[in-house]
């Protein structure tokens, strides 16, 4: 069977991907209104009716916020989350709640979480295993862990972050106390400290990485892309395939 994987959105502003592999469809993070979910998944002929299961990342609003409606009007619909990030969030009985590495099967789905260094009360990524396709995602991390570098490498596509660009969070408006939050081991993931994981996960084998959670004051899609392409180039990397993800709408790895 073939795996569909499409980010609908992906920024500082609102976060969400669709996986499918057969009949089993999940979604990784609700940070979009029920609506504009619906709407993405409208152009790819699914909807949230069909969705299995939602697994969330971490408690940020970018990647909750449609969480109230959402088990509102879909109150069958299982919330995976870490003990930690629950703890921060109002009580719901969709919740199936985690210790911070867990794994599960969802139908023709394996998925499990690792720790991401970023400063949440519980930030996780994931791993989701089918019969014939590994995909790692890990966005809102300070930097790649060799435990999370170890997970990374053993999949086929990846979804990594590329927030900003230094120079231009350096030079731009933001107050100094939130550059050195961006900046720090726990903030967000440079373009070039993600080329050079990219470089590292392709020399592994990883044939697809797109590049996410861009930030919109601090980032460019072509900016991005040119720093990964030209460290994969530098690393004698050629048979890969580079996509950046749209802040706003629907994006496909695969």
């Amino acid at each position: 069977m073939e795996i569909e994987i499409y980010t609908l959105n992906s920024g500082s502003r609102s976060n969400c991907t669709y996986i499918r592999y057969g009949d089993t469809r999940i979604l990784i993070d609700a940070g979009m209104s029920l609506r504009a979910t619906e709407t993405e998944l409208h152009k790819i002929g699914a909807n949230m009716a069909q969705i299995n299961a939602i697994f969330i990342t971490h408690e940020h609003s970018d990647h909750i916020k449609g969480l109230p409606i959402i088990t509102k009007k879909h109150f069958n619909l299982k919330i995976h989350i870490s003990e930690l990030s629950a703890r921060y969030l109002s009580p719901v009985e969709n919740f199936v709640i985690h210790t911070p590495t867990f794994s599960c099967a969802v139908g023709d789905m394996e998925i499990s979480s690792f720790i991401t260094p970023h400063d949440s009360h519980g930030s996780v990524g994931y791993i989701i295993k089918t019969d014939d396709h590994t995909v790692g995602i890990a966005t809102d991390l300070g930097y790649v862990p060799n435990s999370v570098m170890d997970k990374l490498a053993s999949c086929t596509s990846v979804i990594l972050e590329s927030n900003h660009d230094e120079e231009m969070l350096i030079e731009g408006p933001y107050p100094q106390s939130l550059k050195e939050r961006i900046l720090s081991k726990k903030g967000h993931l440079s373009n070039q400290a993600c080329a050079d994981c990219s470089a590292v996960l392709a020399k592994n084998g990883v044939r697809n990485i797109m590049l996410a959670h861009l930030s919109e004051e601090n980032n460019r899609p072509s900016i991005a892309m040119i720093t990964t392409a030209a460290e994969l180039a530098r690393k004698g990397v050629s048979k890969i395939y580079l996509k950046v993800a749209d802040r706003n709408s629907l994006t496909k790895l695969c």
